[in-house]
């Protein structure tokens, strides 16, 4: 078996839930990828192999966003994330980091706060030279040619991007939600940028919140949310968390 379980003996509540996934159905999540498209294709390899060795009726495979910046290959993650939809059934959120370089295309305010977030990186994967502090002549030309260097494709991805997805009793999403606001009533900001009023928070949920965009040194699994981002652009890690009936299991980039 490719994946490694998860000891979850101190949460009942957690099992509880997970057990009313369809047993015909395994759900792969994705971690932040943070453009390392290295990192992407050996856990996608892995997948193949564990789909390989241990077939199933029905996969899905979440990517929970944040696909982008910090990392050199982001022009390359986002094509392989296209072909992979190609393959498999995907449902692809987004992060805080695409949320912010789709809106530079259109507005020149966030453009410089992009940059410090890993911006200058994305440009130069799509071929676009960067400005470390761009005057506004300097950001309308990034602008300009950040547009005419996104492929038709990748246009598509980003317009794609969802919030949020609900399997059961599952709730996925790229950073985490508001506590105490039910999880139809979020706002896109907490869902892609909430962190310590979340990562504090002891309350149910209502379903189980698998989220990333903090990262951690493994995967941090709490009665009420797991974990996923192992901080792959610094840390070389990649995880995957493999969900299936009452199970929770990893494939990571560590993971022979």
């Amino acid at each position: 078996m490719m994946s490694r379980p998860l000891n979850l003996t101190r949460f009942p509540i957690l099992v509880k839930r997970l057990a009313s996934l369809p047993e015909d159905l395994r759900i792969y999540a994705f971690g932040d990828i943070h453009g390392r498209c290295d990192l992407l294709d050996r856990c996608l390899s892995k997948v193949d192999r564990d789909l390989s060795e241990r077939p199933t009726r029905h996969q899905l495979l979440v990517f929970l966003g944040d696909y982008i910046d910090r990392g050199s290959q982001s022009r390359e993650t986002v094509s392989r994330l296209v072909e992979t939809a190609a393959k498999y059934e995907c449902v692809f959120l987004k992060g805080n980091h695409e949320h912010i370089a789709m809106r530079s295309l259109t507005d020149l305010s966030v453009m410089p706060n992009w940059l410090r977030l890993g911006g200058l990186e994305t440009l130069q994967s799509y071929g676009v030279t960067p400005v470390i502090s761009p005057d506004r002549r300097d950001a309308v030309a990034i602008q300009i040619a950040f547009q005419n260097a996104l492929p038709s494709s990748h246009f598509r991805f980003f317009g794609g991007l969802k919030n949020q997805f609900v399997c059961h009793d599952m709730f996925f999403v790229h950073a985490g939600i508001r506590p105490a606001i039910d999880l139809s009533a979020q706002r896109e900001e907490d869902l892609l940028w909430i962190r310590d009023e979340f990562l504090r928070s002891n309350r149910d949920f209502g379903k189980i919140v698998v989220h990333g965009h903090t990262p951690t040194v493994c995967v941090d699994v709490q009665p009420n949310r797991i974990n996923i981002d192992t901080g792959a652009y610094s840390s070389g890690r990649l995880t995957c968390l493999v969900l299936e009936h009452d199970q929770i299991s990893i494939i990571d980039t560590d993971t022979p």
